[in-house]
């Protein structure tokens, strides 16, 4: 499989020098502040531990409501025969899954995560589907492709693990021609009312299921934790701005638990 070209011996610039963590600044993990340095190592950690049960816990946790999600994200992509397209914390492939007969026969699918048991995991769904595509380990704050490449970039439900968000974004609008959009997949802030009766399900009844199915109460109680700190619809929305994208916008599913956000680069 032939991968997009890439700027790996390019000196750092832009996004790539400020990405570099600061050993002296704290990130959240979940609930904690750790050195920021630290952070894409602990969130390794918890994915490589999940990673053999991710795809049954994702139906279990979600009722099965995340296949549906995400088939609204691909939809607010709008590809068409021929694009390119990257999709960043890949993980499992679901997202992917979607996107390549989207773009196919002349497009270009390419999976990218930091870590390598989920990458390997959605590489080899992909493979097993008659879907090739190419497969690169790398970090979302640091993407080794070549500017103004790709015509639309997603990422589902792994924007929160990132250690700095503002920096991965402008990355994501670094790879985009014009005219390209980003897609981001995140859970969000739930409609008050639906508060207490969320925060029951999320600290009572996911470390729960994750330590019968999963074996592995802690990495789902992270889960929870890492949803309660990421930036609500309207936060995000301000940091696509800020990272250059133009018309930015989201969709509240599910009362706001879920959310898409879309961006484009127009110039």
């Amino acid at each position: 499989m032939k991968h997009p070209p890439t700027n790996r011996d390019a000196e750092p610039h832009g996004a790539f020098a400020a990405a570099r963590p600061d050993a002296a600044r704290t990130a959240d993990f979940g609930f904690q502040a750790v050195p920021e340095a630290d952070k894409a190592h602990r969130v390794g950690a918890v994915f490589s531990s999940v990673a053999p049960r991710y795809d049954l816990m994702n139906d279990l946790m979600s009722g099965g409501m995340h296949r549906l999600w995400k088939t609204f994200a691909v939809e607010l992509c709008a590809l068409r025969p021929g694009e390119r397209v990257l999709d960043v914390a890949a993980g499992t492939g679901d997202l992917a899954l979607k996107l390549w007969p989207r773009v196919m026969p002349a497009g270009e699918v390419v999976l990218a995560d930091i870590n390598e048991a989920m990458l390997l995991r959605g590489r080899d769904r992909l493979l097993d589907a008659g879907m090739p595509a190419g497969a690169i380990r790398c970090d979302a704050e640091r993407m080794p492709f070549v500017s103004d490449h790709f015509d639309c970039i997603t990422i589902g439900f792994g924007l929160r693990n990132v250690t700095r968000k503002e920096n991965a974004l402008r990355e994501m609008h670094r790879m985009l021609r014009a005219g390209g959009r980003l897609i981001v997949l995140e859970f969000s802030r739930v409609h008050r009312a639906l508060a207490p009766l969320y925060d029951a399900y999320s600290f009572g009844v996911l470390p729960l299921l994750g330590r019968l199915v999963a074996g592995d109460a802690a990495s789902y109680r992270y889960l929870a934790e890492s949803i309660r700190v990421h930036p609500d619809q309207n936060q995000l929305r301000d940091l696509f701005v800020r990272a250059g994208f133009e018309r930015a916008d989201y969709f509240n599913l599910a009362a706001g638990m879920v959310a898409v956000h879309r961006g484009f680069k127009l110039g």
